[in-house]
């Protein structure tokens, strides 16, 4: 098999990090050719030292300025910026992009390397929420593959071949519960963002755990689903499993279920959507049905973390409504590390932005650009108002 050569947007984070683990595992068959990342300087130089790659990017000036000096005279490229990171997609040796970039800042990369022809491998969730029917579309007019590497949606992508004349009824995607997982609204109106950082079951960043601690990662999955295997929003059910390790299930029309499982680590999605369709050893911990005499399932309450019930809300309406969802999310959950709304506030926020925002049909992309931008401002405005 001859190398891939990888671009790995945002390899300073959890994906990131444990991409550039898996690669280091199959030097014979990877090449890192990109690397980008935010302001984590002193990661991304040791990361441009072991796996050399032709050019790193920052989006972060004083970022970029220390990365540029500790590297310089080793022949990587440094730059810096947005249009530097959509250039970078494209270079013509790169065969996957792979984007775990946090938020919709991954939208721009995303769409310049279909454009040139480039699969993805998409840890980025945020990209197909914002505007799911235009990436669709252009991976189809590209004829490019786009690989989920989010575990859930992994798991449903490894239950389907051999199914492809067999139509899906419906997919369930598990959930933790995260940290919060039976609490009621009340014990739920005081809790801190340390208390919500601290996932269960998954090492993440602080904007996914928080999604996971208010079940809008779930929901974002959700949306995501419906574009990543072209389902209705009655197609895609949530079910919180809090041992994660069913990842994912598909229900097929004549009642038969296939799950995907294993233990709760990334490494694996990510091999598989790099080395798709082959299964390829590695020495990586397997599972003890020993070690779990218990699964359990349990419905999601979603009176009590309304932002599962928004998401859906959202996939059903449409158009520009789950690129509202996300824009709003994005900044709540800043606002909520930065103790500026509470837990249950985000919720509040991201519906009032939803009611506030017009509702857009048949978008381009600056028409995504623009309502991001937009409820962004409205957010803002409406924790300014109320806190």
């Amino acid at each position: 098999m001859e190398k891939k050569n990888l671009a790995v947007l945002g390899s300073t984070g959890s994906v990131g990090t444990q991409t550039l683990e898996v690669v280091a595992c199959f030097p014979d068959r990877f090449e890192i050719s990109v690397l980008t990342a935010g302001r984590n300087a002193d990661l991304l130089i040791q990361q441009a030292i072991k796996f050399q790659p032709k050019l790193v990017v920052l989006s972060d000036e004083q970022a970029y300025k220390q990365v540029k000096k500790a590297l310089a005279g080793t022949g990587i490229e440094v730059a810096y910026g947005e249009e530097a990171l959509v250039d970078a997609v494209q270079l013509e040796e790169i065969d996957i992009v792979l984007t775990a970039i946090v938020g919709s800042v991954g939208l721009k990369p995303t769409i310049a390397a279909i454009k040139k022809g480039k699969d993805i491998a998409l840890a980025n969730k945020e990209t197909l929420v914002v505007a799911g029917e235009l990436i669709k579309k252009l991976v189809e007019e590209y004829k490019v593959r786009l690989l989920p590497v989010d575990s859930e949606h992994s798991a449903i992508f490894q239950c389907l071949p051999g199914e492809e004349s067999n139509p899906i009824e419906k997919i369930v995607l598990t959930a933790s519960g995260g940290p919060f997982r039976g609490k009621s609204r009340e014990e739920l109106e005081h809790v801190t963002k340390a208390q919500a950082l601290k996932h269960p079951n998954w090492s993440m960043g602080a904007k996914i755990t928080i999604d996971s601690a208010s079940l809008m990662n779930k929901g974002l999955e959700v949306i995501e689903a419906k574009w990543l295997f072209d389902l209705e929003a009655e197609q895609v059910d949530v079910i919180i499993h809090p041992q994660s390790i069913v990842h994912s299930l598909v229900q097929f029309q004549d009642g038969s279920m296939k799950a995907q499982m294993g233990l709760p680590d990334m490494k694996l999605p990510i091999q598989y959507a790099l080395t798709y369709p082959d299964r390829i050893q590695n020495n990586f911990e397997r599972f003890n049905f020993a070690n779990y005499p218990s699964l359990t399932f349990e419905t999601p309450d979603m009176k009590t973390f309304r932002n599962l019930e928004l998401a859906y809300q959202a996939l059903r309406e449409g158009g520009n409504r789950p690129c509202v969802l996300n824009a709003a999310n994005e900044v709540v959950v800043a606002a909520f590390l930065n103790d500026e709304v509470s837990f249950l506030g985000m919720s509040d926020i991201i519906e009032e932005t939803m009611c506030q925002v017009d509702q857009k049909e048949n978008l381009l992309l600056e028409d995504y650009l623009h309502y991001d931008e937009e409820s962004r401002r409205v957010a803002r405005s409406l924790i300014e108002r109320r806190y």
